[in-house]
């Protein structure tokens, strides 16, 4: 299994597994735009493929690239660059939760309200597509969640991992990202994810249940030329 792929997981998952979700041209691809608002140049790609992601956003749009690229063009405003780490499992003890519920099309509206008052990363209306999104609910109120996000060959990343704040510290998130990996597990692929550079309790957290940092990358926002 080549890590290869994960320095470009995007580029890889939308080349791959989720090519249904790709919108392409030339150099550049993106998810669709209610799916994900990630984007990636390819591999080999030089510094004309920031023509192809000005054809495929239109202009003065806002494109989010993941995974190695070129540095934009001059013309080009750079709207955010997140540092970030990526991680691998390399001794999760993955197990499936007998409380955790496969989340649906119904529970988007719940979803989206606990992204937005936990902030753990960009969802969309059809991000739960991307794959198995997991909640733990509480008299009926979901509470914590956590799903799969990018697919790369081989690989698949545990990503809107949150708890609303009222149940922190009860180890939710932790039983979660353990189901998440389990089902990735009986698919014969491997965990990663990914997380802010000044997050450091989750990044602790996840260390301690048995990632590994696997390299440091930026998460970068750039308006197209309007």
């Amino acid at each position: 299994m080549s890590h290869d792929v994960l320095d470009i997981p995007a580029w890889a998952a939308l080349a791959g597994p989720h090519r249904r979700f790709a919108e392409v041209s030339g150099r550049a691809v993106r998810y669709h735009p209610e799916v994900a608002l990630f984007g990636a140049v390819a591999p080999d790609a030089g510094d004309d493929a920031w023509d192809d992601v000005a054809k495929l956003a239109g202009p003065a749009e806002v494109v989010t690239v993941v995974g190695e690229a070129p540095p934009p063009p001059a013309a080009w405003e750079v709207v955010l660059e997140i540092p970030g780490v990526q991680l691998v499992d390399v001794a999760l003890e993955a197990a499936h939760d007998p409380e955790a519920v496969r989340l649906t099309a119904a529970d988007v509206p719940e979803m989206l309200d606990l992204v937005e008052r936990t902030q753990p990363g960009p969802f969309r209306a059809r991000t739960i597509e991307l794959g198995t999104y997991l909640g733990l609910r509480h008299n009926g109120r979901l509470i914590a969640m956590a799903g799969e996000r990018m697919h790369p060959p081989g690989w698949t990343e545990i990503s809107a991992v949150c708890t609303d704040p009222g149940y922190r510290g009860r180890g939710l998130a932790t039983r979660l990202v353990k189901a998440v990996a389990a089902g990735i597990r009986e698919r014969g692929e491997q965990p990663f994810l990914h997380a802010s550079a000044s997050n450091i309790n989750a990044i602790r957290l996840y260390e301690a249940l048995g990632f590994r940092l696997r390299r440091h990358t930026t998460f970068r926002a750039v308006r197209t030329p309007g």
